[in-house]
């Protein structure tokens, strides 16, 4: 099943207001609008500094307080 561009926005939005609250999620979107933030670039580098066992400890706990609650994707 695939999303709609607009129900990808809406999704999003709800995120990080969920994650931020309004106004946070508000600035947020600026400053990527501002600072012409480059997602993939930023990701490709975000945990050089770590070691595979302190990324793996940190997806761990991150799993364990942030539990997935949305819908299942069915992969065919």
């Amino acid at each position: 099943m695939t999303s709609s561009t607009m129900e990808i926005m809406n999704r999003g939005m709800r995120c990080l207001r969920n994650q931020l609250g309004t106004v946070e999620a508000e600035q947020f979107i600026s400053i990527v609008i501002r600072e012409q933030f480059d997602y993939t670039k930023w990701h490709q580098t975000a945990f050089d500094d770590m070691s595979f066992e302190e990324l793996s400890q940190a997806a761990v706990e991150y799993g364990e307080t942030h539990p997935f609650k949305g819908k299942k994707a069915k992969i065919i």
